[in-house]
């Protein structure tokens, strides 16, 4: 009986598989997500009015972006175990018995997993600096520069010194050319750029000077995404500084290398480091989970279900345990050991390790090597 501990057990029934692959509902949401911003484009833009062609590539490669990432994140979700914890997350979100009891759960998950990221400042002030200045780099500049792209957000001249910016085709508000809210809106790409130049530099002098992390870095995966953001953010500034102190000079060169180091991040995006960008949020949902059912807080109130089988340690919870038990079946790894002894899951880390001692001593006729 203690043999399966050392080999998964196949279940006996095929769990129940859809006859489509998962690729294809992956393609079709991909399709649908581009031909949506495509629409978009257009309504925000006044059918395309708006729409500066010189901007073309960014928006292409938006679009493209845009349909790869809905692809690899529908697939990501349909493993079993994303998908069974990404459906537990929304129904406990949505039950309003658990929205009473944990209002302030989501917004203080939303800070400490995402908007401030407090969770690194446990590892090192240093490693947040750099986390918080290359997250709110990368998503700032975005926030500005695909309604710029879209035609979403356009400027117009006032005369004689105002100028009006719009939104979806509606005037917002005015404001004076040589205000400080003027310089601040022209220039908020570039205090972006610096604010993404300082965490990528920590983050390439870590890169290069920490031995653990040049033992198992990949150039591909780990260093180019960087690189390509520190060009996005050098060209950016030099197209200001072409602007401002070279009179216009190298413009169109540094305009079109800048497109296409962006476009270049763009298609790459799905498929390098920063797709956990995208990935991040459904962590909030799985912190609701572990929440919602992290069962009792005494031990002596603990149900048998949710105790260790052998020596009667807590276990997360019971929903956990039946959750991770279906995630197997369905990944067929069925790890029941028998009536006697039930699943190697009903078991605590340390029992677990006990019982495969048990079975490679077994295993061995009763002797140690």
């Amino acid at each position: 009986m203690h043999d399966s501990l050392t080999h998964p057990v196949p279940s006996e029934a095929e769990p129940n598989r859809s006859s489509i692959p998962p690729e294809l509902p992956a393609a079709v949401l991909a399709i649908a997500a581009a031909v949506i911003l495509i629409a978009l484009i257009d309504l925000g833009s006044r059918q395309f009015r708006d729409f500066d062609s010189a901007l073309i590539g960014y928006a292409v490669g938006t679009v493209f972006a845009v349909a790869a990432v809905t692809y690899r994140y529908v697939l990501w979700l349909g493993r079993p175990p994303t998908w069974r914890y990404f459906r537990a997350g929304w129904l406990n979100f949505l039950s309003w018995r658990n929205f009473r009891r944990y209002t302030a759960l989501i917004p203080l998950a939303w800070w400490r997993d995402i908007f401030g990221q407090t969770f690194i400042l446990k590892r090192s002030v240093e490693r947040w600096i750099m986390h918080m200045a290359i997250f709110w780099g990368v998503v700032l500049s975005c926030l500005i520069t695909f309604p710029l792209t879209f035609g979403w957000i356009r400027f117009t001249l006032v005369p004689p010194t105002d100028y009006e910016l719009w939104f979806f085709g509606l005037p917002i508000f005015r404001f004076p050319i040589e205000a400080g809210t003027g310089f601040a809106l022209f220039h908020a790409l570039d205090f972006t750029a610096v604010l993404l130049i300082v965490g990528l530099a920590i983050a390439l002098w870590r890169r290069v000077s920490n031995a653990g992390l040049l033992a198992t870095q990949r150039f591909d995966f780990d260093l180019m995404p960087l690189v390509l953001l520190f060009a996005i953010a050098i060209t950016g500034l030099a197209l200001t500084a072409s602007s401002l102190f070279w009179q216009g000079r190298f413009y169109w060169f540094i305009s079109l290398t800048h497109q296409v180091v962006v476009v270049g991040w763009l298609l790459s995006l799905p498929f390098g480091k920063f797709f956990h960008i995208i990935e991040r949020p459904a962590s909030i949902g799985v912190t609701l989970y572990q929440t919602v059912n992290q069962g009792f807080e005494q031990l002596d109130q603990l149900p048998e279900t949710c105790r260790c089988k052998r020596c009667g340690q807590a276990l997360p919870s019971e929903q956990f345990v039946s959750d991770l038990k279906a995630t197997l079946r369905d990944l067929r790894q069925d790890y029941d050991l028998g009536s006697e002894l039930g699943w190697l899951q009903d078991y605590c880390p340390t029992c677990k390790r006990i019982l495969r001692g048990e079975a490679y001593y077994q295993l061995l006729g009763g002797r140690f090597l």
